[in-house]
Protein backbone atom coordinates (compact mmCIF):
# COMPACT_ATOMS: atom_id res chain seq x y z
CA UNK A 1 0.00 0.00 0.00
CA UNK A 2 0.77 3.68 -0.90
CA UNK A 3 -0.07 6.52 1.15
CA UNK A 4 -1.79 9.05 -0.78
CA UNK A 5 -2.26 12.81 0.05
CA UNK A 6 -5.23 14.49 -0.95
CA UNK A 7 -6.00 18.18 -0.86
CA UNK A 8 -9.10 19.09 -3.20
CA UNK A 9 -11.98 17.03 -4.56
CA UNK A 10 -10.63 13.54 -3.37
CA UNK A 11 -10.97 14.27 -0.21
CA UNK A 12 -14.23 13.45 2.59
CA UNK A 13 -17.44 15.44 0.51
CA UNK A 14 -15.19 16.03 -2.26
CA UNK A 15 -16.93 15.14 -6.12
CA UNK A 16 -13.59 12.89 -6.83
CA UNK A 17 -13.85 11.59 -2.60
CA UNK A 18 -15.70 8.07 -4.36
CA UNK A 19 -12.11 7.24 -6.04
CA UNK A 20 -10.12 7.06 -2.28
CA UNK A 21 -13.23 5.85 -0.36
CA UNK A 22 -12.96 2.14 -0.17
CA UNK A 23 -9.81 2.79 1.10
CA UNK A 24 -8.49 3.35 4.61
CA UNK A 25 -8.71 6.92 5.89
CA UNK A 26 -5.25 7.38 7.86
CA UNK A 27 -6.15 10.73 9.27
CA UNK A 28 -5.71 14.89 8.43
CA UNK A 29 -1.98 15.69 8.24
CA UNK A 30 -0.21 18.37 6.86
CA UNK A 31 2.41 19.16 4.45
CA UNK A 32 5.82 20.83 5.42
CA UNK A 33 5.90 24.74 5.60
CA UNK A 34 7.20 24.83 1.60
CA UNK A 35 4.34 24.63 -0.58
CA UNK A 36 2.19 27.88 -2.37
CA UNK A 37 -1.35 26.68 -2.88
CA UNK A 38 -3.42 27.72 -5.75
CA UNK A 39 -7.04 27.63 -6.71
CA UNK A 40 -7.38 26.60 -10.97
CA UNK A 41 -9.96 28.03 -12.41
CA UNK A 42 -12.02 28.01 -8.81
CA UNK A 43 -12.66 24.35 -9.82
CA UNK A 44 -9.48 22.50 -7.78
CA UNK A 45 -6.21 23.40 -5.71
CA UNK A 46 -3.21 22.73 -6.83
CA UNK A 47 0.46 22.33 -4.11
CA UNK A 48 3.45 23.62 -6.05
CA UNK A 49 6.96 23.52 -3.91
CA UNK A 50 8.67 26.53 -2.93
CA UNK A 51 11.08 26.77 0.19
CA UNK A 52 11.12 30.85 -0.09
CA UNK A 53 7.30 31.79 0.30
CA UNK A 54 5.36 28.49 1.38
CA UNK A 55 3.19 27.76 3.86
CA UNK A 56 1.99 24.06 5.53
CA UNK A 57 -1.29 23.08 3.51
CA UNK A 58 -3.82 20.53 5.11
CA UNK A 59 -5.17 17.37 3.66
CA UNK A 60 -5.75 14.48 3.96
CA UNK A 61 -3.67 10.26 3.87
CA UNK A 62 -5.20 7.32 2.34
CA UNK A 63 -3.46 3.72 2.34
CA UNK A 64 -4.01 2.98 -1.53
CA UNK A 65 -2.23 0.30 -3.60
CA UNK A 66 -0.21 2.14 -6.42
CA UNK A 67 -2.24 0.44 -9.03
CA UNK A 68 -5.32 1.75 -7.68
CA UNK A 69 -3.82 5.00 -7.69
CA UNK A 70 -2.90 4.49 -11.63
CA UNK A 71 -6.29 2.84 -12.11
CA UNK A 72 -8.54 5.19 -10.24
CA UNK A 73 -7.31 8.29 -8.98
CA UNK A 74 -5.21 9.85 -11.86
CA UNK A 75 -7.26 9.23 -14.76
CA UNK A 76 -10.09 11.70 -13.17
CA UNK A 77 -7.24 13.89 -12.26
CA UNK A 78 -6.83 17.46 -14.42
CA UNK A 79 -3.90 18.08 -17.00
CA UNK A 80 -2.59 20.71 -15.00
CA UNK A 81 -1.58 18.21 -12.25
CA UNK A 82 0.75 15.28 -11.53
CA UNK A 83 1.94 12.54 -9.16
CA UNK A 84 4.41 14.35 -6.87
CA UNK A 85 6.27 13.43 -3.68
CA UNK A 86 4.83 15.46 -0.86
CA UNK A 87 6.64 16.59 2.03
CA UNK A 88 4.37 16.09 5.74
CA UNK A 89 5.40 18.37 8.43
CA UNK A 90 5.29 14.88 10.65
CA UNK A 91 8.88 13.94 8.20
CA UNK A 92 7.23 11.41 5.97
CA UNK A 93 7.19 11.70 2.26
CA UNK A 94 4.29 10.07 0.82
CA UNK A 95 2.73 10.60 -2.94
CA UNK A 96 0.47 13.10 -4.07
CA UNK A 97 -0.56 15.85 -6.88
CA UNK A 98 1.39 18.86 -8.02
CA UNK A 99 1.26 22.12 -10.14
CA UNK A 100 2.97 20.68 -13.49
CA UNK A 101 6.12 22.53 -14.51
CA UNK A 102 5.20 25.59 -16.30
CA UNK A 103 1.61 25.40 -15.91
CA UNK A 104 2.17 28.55 -13.58
CA UNK A 105 3.99 30.52 -16.00
CA UNK A 106 1.79 29.72 -18.96
CA UNK A 107 -1.63 30.08 -17.63
CA UNK A 108 -1.85 32.75 -14.69
CA UNK A 109 -4.41 34.73 -15.07
CA UNK A 110 -6.24 30.61 -14.34
CA UNK A 111 -4.35 30.32 -11.24
CA UNK A 112 -5.88 32.42 -7.68
CA UNK A 113 -2.85 32.26 -4.86
CA UNK A 114 -4.66 30.61 -1.47
CA UNK A 115 -1.91 29.56 0.27
CA UNK A 116 -3.43 32.26 2.95
CA UNK A 117 -6.06 29.83 3.52
CA UNK A 118 -3.92 26.68 4.20
CA UNK A 119 -6.73 24.25 3.09
CA UNK A 120 -9.01 23.75 -0.08
CA UNK A 121 -12.09 23.94 2.36
CA UNK A 122 -11.35 26.71 4.55
CA UNK A 123 -10.49 28.50 0.75
CA UNK A 124 -14.17 26.96 -0.32
CA UNK A 125 -15.72 27.79 3.36
CA UNK A 126 -16.75 24.03 3.99
CA UNK A 127 -17.03 22.57 6.76
CA UNK A 128 -15.07 19.86 7.95
CA UNK A 129 -16.21 16.39 7.96
CA UNK A 130 -16.87 14.47 10.93
CA UNK A 131 -14.94 11.07 11.25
Amino acid sequence: MTELFCNGGAMRGGSLHHNVSSHPFVGTVRTTPNYRFFSVRDEFPALLLDHTAGAAIEGELYDIPLDDIRKSFLPDEPPELELTVVALEDGRSVLGVGLRPGVLDAQPDELTDITYAGSWRRYRGLPQPQN
